[in-house]
């Protein structure tokens, strides 16, 4: 990775209040213009930027300084970096092992249907394919769409829970709520709430004719009862 210096212009005042270096030297070393040192140097640029010692920060060091101040015509160098940083891998789409390829349309089947909310390129990212199978798969036009049987991708180890939550989380942030039509719950209007007897009541009810009808059978009985004596004393 090429070295770069850490904030020019602050490194450039630095420079030329603490040295002997011409405005081609700094200018050359900061990758600025020498009217621009020139104009740092008369205080018409840069003001309120604070200087950066590059001999601290270790891009420079005071034997270059020195060597740069004796010779007009030497070139300052970037010293090498005491740690060196590697670059940065650029994320490409997850790698899936060859023995768990042939998983990845059953896996893509599985969230197809049970997180539709999915975009492709999530889908992408968790199971590592490309968006023209996941159409193939979504519109059944796969080569083997007759085969394939919808399995969790987890539990096939082709990506982890908290990768597939937070591609679902991030999902369904922008997704506005369900309606009552989509839940299959409607409320029931007033009036017909109005006409609803509460069950309790209805019991009630019923027990008051169960009630009334055995106090007639008991009443008749009772009437019968002394017409039957009378007719035993004669």
């Amino acid at each position: 990775m090429a070295q770069t210096l850490l904030m020019p212009k602050a490194t450039a005042i630095w420079l030329v209040d603490n040295t002997a270096l011409s405005f081609d030297q700094i200018a050359q070393f900061c990758k600025l213009h020498p009217l621009e040192v020139k104009a740092i140097a008369d205080g018409e640029a840069a003001q309120g930027i604070k200087g950066l010692d590059p001999i601290s920060t270790g891009q420079l060091s005071r034997d270059e300084i020195a060597r740069a101040e004796a010779n007009p015509n030497h070139k300052l160098k970037l010293s090498e970096p005491k740690v060196r940083v590697p670059e940065s891998k650029r994320r490409g789409p997850r790698y899936t092992p060859v023995s768990k390829r042939q998983d990845r349309p059953n896996a893509i089947l599985w969230l197809v249907r049970n997180h539709p909310e999915l975009k492709d390129a999530q889908i992408s990212r968790l199971v590592g394919t490309t968006k023209s199978t996941i159409e193939q798969i979504r519109e059944r036009t796969h080569w083997n769409s007759a085969n394939l049987a919808p399995m969790d991708p987890v539990t096939l180890g082709l990506c982890s829970q908290i990768d597939l939550d937070m591609e679902v989380e991030k999902a369904s942030k922008g997704r506005p709520l369900p309606t009552a039509a989509e839940l299959g719950a409607t409320l029931q209007s007033a009036q017909a709430t109005e006409r609803l007897t509460p069950s309790y009541e209805r019991e009630e009810e019923k027990e008051k004719e169960i009630d009334a009808d055995a106090v007639f059978r008991k009443l008749s009985s009772l009437r019968s009862a002394p017409k039957d004596e009378d007719d035993d004393q004669y």
